[in-house]
């Protein structure tokens, strides 16, 4: 496997605030491939991962951008609303462009002479799930492939592929709205709902910067986009427009260009695969129509996709089967941060007892009532519990505002025997950080009382 040279960034500057998950590789590969770095982080916490003081690396405050070449923000620091960072203010007076780091990662691969294709997923929802799926797919046909983004590994910790090799980013829209040079050659945005006003504005800010997934893209090139919501359905019709080759999914609609059929999915050239247990519902079909397109244009055979989907192993937290105990599913959704997630899960089972709650999105879970009819009960926890019981309460759904999983579980295990319900579904329709570091702490925590249910039995 080739590497990236230690000279292919020398002479250059860059300034990188935030030391998280992004920002310490950024600044770390940044200095290791010639370049001159300064970081910051508001926080002390950030500022020790670079307490080993690496060559090129200054850690010290901004004052001045004057003669840095960009700026890498982490995603999650605001450049523009609901108020721009001072050091965001710094760059625009400098005449800085701020960056993300997925950017400076395609700038470095096609400096090293890298001819590897980058493959990019968004949407409001789905799009680890794709990501992971299309990476899978792409390593079962020996396809070099290194994926990251805002899933899993931040692109600037990913290695130099060779020609032939594939990056797979899951792109938020807070990376696609600081993107200066990057092309997609094939690129997805699967859905989009309401998420992240505060940082956009409404809607259409909002719909604007996942659009940007599609910037740069050619005749040569591939867009996918789903067709559930008015929005993508006029990005698309912008694009064929524009006239970048451009393919429909959906999880049901069967008028797209690549649909579910049968327990298939299928394209105008036929059935392509099977998807398997780790890919249920219509959210899930959506996002292999979405992996499965984007396969076939990156080269994949169409035998090597019905073989590799069906060796998908899924996602943590994102309707994982964590046990299945006296005929009840105990399944881990906890991805699911916001109600248009939820409403997925939801509607792939009959009888649920439902725990959710947290840190609300806008319109809480009045999206969510056409599933209602399916809750036997729901169990309540975290910050907007309450808000949660209005609703509910206003619908004639049982609920028990329990604050915390410690007491929810075991109560949603009682009332699932109780009530022959098939499923204890975390599926929260809430952001966790009122509790939790993060969705994946919650999902864990989860598990480990789900398995303290069998040893608390054992024991009485």
């Amino acid at each position: 496997m080739p590497t990236f040279p230690s000279d292919l960034f020398a002479g250059q500057r860059f300034a990188v605030l935030g030391l998280g998950r992004n920002g310490t590789p950024a600044a770390r590969t940044l200095a290791a491939m010639g370049a001159e770095v300064q970081a910051w982080d508001d926080g002390e916490a950030g500022r020790a991962s670079l307490n080993d003081t690496p060559a090129r690396i200054t850690l010290a405050p901004f004052d001045s951008l004057n003669g840095f070449d960009a700026l890498v923000m982490s995603p999650g620091i605001p450049h523009t609303l609901p108020k721009a960072h001072p050091v965001a203010e710094l760059a625009r007076k400098a005449g800085v462009p701020i960056l993300s780091d997925a950017d400076l990662l395609f700038q470095a691969v096609r400096k090293a002479g890298s001819k590897a294709r980058f493959a990019g997923i968004t949407g409001t929802n789905g799009k680890s799930t794709t990501t992971a799926l299309l990476a899978h797919l792409l390593r079962e046909a020996n396809v070099p492939v290194a994926e990251g983004g805002n899933l899993g590994p931040a692109a600037l910790s990913l290695p130099l592929l060779p020609d032939d090799g594939v990056y797979v980013l899951e792109m938020s829209s807070y990376m696609l709205e600081r993107l200066e040079t990057l092309h997609f050659d094939v690129a997805c945005l699967l859905n989009l709902t309401p998420d992240h006003l505060d940082r956009h504005g409404d809607m259409n800010g909002y719909a604007a910067a996942k659009a940007h997934i599609f910037d740069r893209m050619t005749t040569a090139d591939l867009a996918v986009i789903g067709t559930g919501d008015d929005w993508c359905r006029r990005i698309a019709a912008t694009l064929r427009a524009q006239g970048v080759p451009t393919e429909t999914i959906s999880g049901t609609d069967t008028q797209t260009d690549v649909h579910p059929a049968d327990g298939m999915i299928v394209d105008r050239d036929g059935p392509i695969a099977q998807p398997g247990a780790t890919l249920p519902g219509a959210h899930n079909a959506e996002n292999a129509c979405a992996a499965l397109a984007m396969a076939l244009y990156l080269g994949v055979p169409r035998e090597t996709l019905a073989k590799g989907i069906g060796t998908f192993a899924g996602l943590a937290h994102r309707q994982k089967l964590v046990t299945i105990r006296d005929g009840v599913a105990f399944v881990d959704d906890s991805k699911a941060t916001n109600a248009d997630a939820a409403s997925r899960a939801l509607g792939c089972y009959d009888r649920i007892v439902w725990i959710a709650g947290g840190i609300a999105k806008a319109g809480g879970i009045t999206d969510l009532v056409p599933y209602f009819s399916r809750i036997t009960e729901a169990f309540l926890i975290g910050r907007d519990a309450p808000e949660f019981a209005q609703t509910l309460a206003a619908h004639g759904i049982t609920y028990r505002i329990v604050g915390d999983l410690e007491h929810a579980v075991p109560q949603a295990a009682a009332a699932a025997r109780r009530t022959g319900a098939e499923v204890v579904l975390l599926s929260p329709a809430c952001a966790s950080f009122d509790q939790f570091p993060g969705f994946e702490a919650r999902g864990l925590r989860f598990a480990e009382l789900v398995e303290q249910l069998a040893h608390d039995r054992e024991e009485s």
